[in-house]
């Protein structure tokens, strides 16, 4: 399983003003490296839990149906599913109809009940399911405590500036992240 991100997000969950006032910075001199850092730890705390922060779309690469019929999708939260295709021993694609498809986008991971499943003819990824995940499309969506909790690894890593290049970070995550975060980490027993 493979779940590739087909468009950068839109906007980013904190706005380089907001930062700026959180670092009590003036002035633009500072800007690139801001926007830089901000990427840098959405990134990262997308990484680390399996969310996505901005909703976009994604693709997720199967080479069979599960047996249970149960498809998890470890990107989310799933807002919707746009469209599943299964590739035959050719490479042609067939567009499989959501009709009677049931999604828990809410569930972690994701959870989509199919009720048709054409085998696919490709041994590796056969199966195209593409869908759209995020908590909405602009950073008032995100959730406080995983915008405060980029906040303060944002001035972390600005604090690491002279120590650190952009291009290494992040060099570590500042204390009191972790509890910010431990809620929307995905356990695995």
């Amino acid at each position: 399983m493979t779940i590739v991100e087909l468009m950068p997000p839109g906007a980013e969950p904190i706005t380089l003003a907001e930062v700026k006032a959180h670092l009590r910075l003036d002035g633009s001199a500072e800007d690139e490296l801001l926007g830089s850092l901000i990427r840098t730890a959405r990134d990262h705390l997308e990484r680390e839990t399996g969310l996505a922060l901005i909703a976009r779309p994604f693709r997720l690469y199967l080479d069979d149906w599960p047996e249970e019929r149960v498809i998890q999708i470890a990107r989310g939260p799933v807002q919707a599913i746009e469209s599943v295709t299964v590739y035959d021993d050719v490479g042609a694609p067939l567009e499989v109809g959501l009709i009677g498809a049931v999604l828990d986008g809410n569930a972690r991971p994701a959870r989509l009940l199919m009720s048709a499943l054409p085998a696919p003819g490709r041994a590796l990824n056969g199966i195209e399911i593409d869908f759209t995940a995020g908590f909405g499309e602009a950073g008032t969506d995100v959730p406080d405590t995983l915008k405060r909790a980029l906040m303060i690894h944002v001035a972390a890593m600005y604090e690491l500036r002279g120590v650190m290049s952009a291009d290494d970070q992040p060099g570590g995550v500042p204390a009191g992240y972790d509890r910010l975060v431990a809620p929307f980490r995905m356990r695995r027993l």
